[in-house]
């Protein structure tokens, strides 16, 4: 499945996932610009999963529509790469990397065999817009938004603490 998503200059509102013909296949709700907290919907309007920190941690918690914990994504020190790691519970470990000056990411299961991938797609000065092709992974697809939008709210995380540091 190919989707299309981005975040909002203030990270706040509704914004609309695409399928690869530009037809609606969702909607991303980024709840609140304090929190970080956000919520996938499927196509008609179905809550798929939730995405928020956890409290006084960096670590980015995806639930599922009835609340239960889907998997946790953190990102794992790397010197010259981009790392998180989403462990899925009973599903496995998921590694998310790219390379340190790019913008393409990787989603490798334990066997380190690429199982989905996505692309930051926007320009220098607009918010996050993503692009993600799922074609092998066990992982929901909407999952997979909300991680990807944990990826994303970790690094702006980091970029606003080493701004004010």
């Amino acid at each position: 499945m190919e989707l299309y998503f981005n975040d909002r200059f203030f990270s706040t509102g509704q914004t609309d996932i695409m399928d690869k013909g530009g037809m609606p296949a969702g909607m991303l709700d980024l709840e609140s610009m304090l929190t970080s907290s956000i919520s996938v919907f499927g196509q008609g309007s179905s809550l798929r999963c939730t995405g928020k920190f956890r409290f006084m941690g960096n670590t980015w918690e995806v639930s599922g529509a009835a609340g239960e914990e889907l998997g946790t994504l953190r990102a794992k020190f790397s010197l010259f790469s981009k790392r998180y790691e989403y462990d899925a519970g009973y599903r496995g470990i998921y590694t998310i990397e790219s390379p340190a000056f790019s913008q393409d990411y990787a989603i490798l299961d334990r066997s380190e065999t690429t199982v989905a991938t996505f692309q930051k797609v926007s320009g220098w000065l607009q918010p996050g817009a993503f692009r993600l092709l799922n074609d092998a992974s066990e992982l929901d697809s909407y999952e997979l938004v909300a991680v990807i939008m944990g990826v994303h709210s970790i690094q702006k995380r980091n970029n606003n603490h080493a701004a004010h540091s």
